[in-house]
């Protein structure tokens, strides 16, 4: 058995050549849910359904989100409307007495639809229909993921982090938004200050999560700030992590990201930009997986490969290495 902590990109790449190496009815994949936001009326669970669309062979792979040659004539006709109406296209928060009323799931995170800001494809939107309609009719949010996975015809066990909301909002120079808008509709440019897991304190990571990391654990090459952050952030679950083997496969090749914003995250969360900034916000990681150009010296044992990830023959090359690793520290 193994779990595997997931978030943006880079993990959801090892999943796409890790079933060579684990079997996947015996993988959970715990899926990072501080990116979620309801648009429009809908919730959006960017982290897990790349994941669901991943394994249930939809995925986009050029983009790494939404489903594969997609329509998204829905998402054209909100935007085209928005300019008709003289509406400036861009995220557009709910009220601040709005973002807490109403469905719970939705708190902290709540945007309108009117001149929708993230690319929803037609099917991918679908999802997103039924996900909160199933959240409406009393399912919780672990439910809804299970009876989706089961619905793209997954082996893989997948879990959102938590049945409760957690929100990631970054704090920049230009004022607090949610990781969403601060990525998607900004481009990640505005300086970070600190990113806050608005809800953290009062969320609970689920029985079945905790669970799950109580078997050996995979930290996949995700944010370390944004993807695993939020997990960390709920009570018990830095303690389980401790208390389980755990190799972590770093996003860095030593102070070169792959991709995304971790680097200026990590200098925001008062870590060093780079593999060792990775290795010293995840002290419960047993050992690691570094690229091997990645001369970092660290304190655990370590495994080097090639991390960089353009296919699912990569992907495994990773997966084998991880591998390795887990049997140094089991």
């Amino acid at each position: 058995m193994v779990t595997v902590l997931s978030g943006g990109t880079g993990t959801p790449k090892l999943l796409s050549g890790a079933d060579a190496v684990f079997d996947p009815a015996e993988t959970t994949v715990v899926g990072n849910t501080g990116d979620d936001v309801e648009l429009g009326g809908h919730l959006v669970c960017p982290d897990v359904d790349t994941v669901l669309f991943l394994l249930g062979g939809v995925l986009d792979r050029e983009t790494w989100w939404g489903i594969d040659g997609d329509t998204a004539e829905t998402h054209a006709q909100l935007r085209t409307l928005a300019e008709r109406l003289g509406v400036e296209v861009g995220p557009r928060y709910l009220p601040e007495d709005r973002q807490t009323e109403g469905r719970r799931l939705a708190r902290w995170r709540r945007f309108s639809g009117v001149g929708e800001f993230m690319h929803i494809g037609d099917r991918d939107r679908a999802v997103h229909i039924l996900r909160t309609s199933l959240l409406d009719e009393g399912y919780s949010l672990t439910g809804v993921t299970r009876r989706l996975a089961a619905a793209f015809g997954l082996t893989v066990e997948v879990l959102p982090m938590s049945d409760d909301p957690v929100a990631t909002v970054v704090h920049t120079a230009d004022g607090p938004m949610h990781f969403q808008a601060f990525w998607v509709a900004h481009d990640g440019e505005p300086a970070v200050d600190r990113v806050e897991f608005r809800g953290s304190d009062d969320a609970e990571a689920t029985e079945a999560v905790l669970a799950a990391l109580s078997e050996p654990v995979v930290v996949g090459p995700s944010n370390p700030v944004t993807s695993i952050g939020p997990m960390l952030a709920l009570d018990g679950v830095e303690a389980a992590l401790a208390d389980t083997p755990v190799v972590a496969v770093s996003p860095f090749v030593e102070d070169r990201v792959f991709s995304g914003p971790a680097d200026d995250l990590l200098v925001a969360a008062g870590y060093e930009p780079s593999t060792a900034g990775v290795a010293e916000a995840f002290p419960f990681a047993d050992a690691f997986v570094l690229d091997e150009a990645d001369g970092t010296v660290l304190d655990r044992p370590v495994v080097r490969t090639d991390t960089a990830m353009d296919d699912p023959a990569d992907a495994e090359r990773v997966a084998r290495a991880v591998s390795e690793a887990m049997e140094l520290v089991r």
